[in-house]
């Protein structure tokens, strides 16, 4: 049965997807095996790459300082796993109604998957292959990858979560769009990233670039992950009051940090799942970590300070998103949260010493001098 470019838009459009672009499968015969739609569906002719939008409010609780749930439900974790596939769901019935094999892709991160297993026979990768979306979405024309590494789109700049579906249907390409089409190149994403993990714009031996098969080469910044990470899952101090509350005598310089970002991934998770019985209160480690792991299975803290809400008002500012508000997001300065200490413990279990303290005062009087010191040196 008969199937175009034009009638999957449409489609799309009905399914009230909010941007859609489509790539022919040569763009990606460059792709790394591990990276690349041909291995794991060699037949395919078409790559499909849709965006759906994350409101422009879910952001508004974090730059307040006063709600951290609906990024990470309605942004990220829940728009990425349940919003968003929905609607990939029904293209692919959609085109499997037509006679032609849709697959649907899991946004996963690739470097991170198909290196620890066997093949599953000889001549096989290992699994599990997994996809750039950012970047297939790119050579799909549905925008581009800007500097900070975040997807951008000319209707929402980097307000948008990706999916994609490889199809046997040969249709019809969208153009692959230049770097620097919605990108300003402004440094905002550099400027107030609060983990230091975009490099500056003027260190030209720190971009990344991509080849879609000779028909177009785009480029970004080399991000480091590390930080990113931490800081994407709160352990930096400056954007995370929650690390600061149940570790407040920390001050991890995430902003001069080496840590791989698996090795991020590892640290972080494992701290917001940790328990600890001598902690009063509650068990967690990292209480709130523990607390919206269980309610949404993810838990983004850092509120894209930097990547998306510095990067969206640039754009809109600029007259690069086609999606306008009547007010600007900035309506006052942005906060950031001191890395160093408010005060120093002198102790070694703080909440035993502060409950101590507090109901029975004086009890712990000699707890760390050494009984006879300080009285010898007053009598010098």
């Amino acid at each position: 049965m008969k199937l175009t470019s034009q009638m999957i838009k449409d489609k799309a459009a009905e399914l009230g997807i909010d941007c859609i672009g489509i790539g022919n499968i040569e763009r990606f015969k460059k792709a790394p095996e591990l990276m690349s739609p041909l291995t794991y569906f060699p037949e395919a002719k078409s790559v499909i790459a849709i965006a759906m939008r994350i409101p422009r409010g879910t952001y508004r609780g974090i730059e307040e300082g006063t709600h951290w749930h609906n990024y990470t439900f309605y942004a990220y974790n829940k728009l990425n796993t349940l919003f968003r596939p929905k609607k990939t769901y029904e293209m692919c019935c959609f085109i499997e109604d037509h006679g032609w094999e849709a697959v649907a892709h899991y946004p996963a991160v690739p470097e991170g998957e198909g290196t620890t297993k066997k093949p599953v026979a000889p001549g096989k990768v290992p699994p599990d292959v997994a996809c750039s979306v950012r970047i297939i979405a790119a050579g799909c024309g549905l925008g581009e990858v800007g500097y900070s590494k975040v997807f951008l789109t000319k209707k929402f700049g980097p307000r948008v979560r990706l999916g994609l579906i490889f199809t046997d249907c040969e249709l019809e390409p969208d153009p692959i769009m230049d770097t620097g089409d919605i990108c300003l190149h402004c440094g905002a994403c550099v400027k107030e990233c609060p983990g230091n993990a975009v490099p500056p714009l003027k260190e030209k031996e720190k971009r990344l670039y991509v080849d879609f098969n000779g028909e177009k080469e785009i480029w970004y910044g080399d991000v480091r992950m590390g930080r990113c990470t931490l800081t994407h899952h709160g352990f930096n101090n400056e954007i995370s009051p929650f690390h600061k509350k149940d570790f407040p005598n920390m001050a991890f310089d995430v902003r001069n940090s080496e840590m791989t970002e698996e090795e991020a991934y590892i640290l972080c998770y494992s701290m917001a799942r940790a328990k600890w019985p001598r902690k009063p209160e509650s068990p967690s480690v990292m209480q709130y970590y523990d607390y919206i792991l269980g309610h949404t299975g993810y838990f983004a803290i850092c509120g894209a300070r930097g990547c998306i809400r510095a990067c969206m008002n640039a754009l809109e500012k600029s007259g690069r998103t086609e999606n306008v508000f009547h007010n600007q997001f900035y309506r006052k300065e942005s906060w950031l949260l001191p890395n160093a200490p408010e005060s120093v413990s002198q102790g070694v279990n703080p909440f035993r010493e502060k409950y101590l303290d507090e109901k029975y005062p004086g009890i712990r009087e000699n707890e760390y001098t050494m009984a006879g010191i300080k009285e010898e040196e007053e009598d010098k």
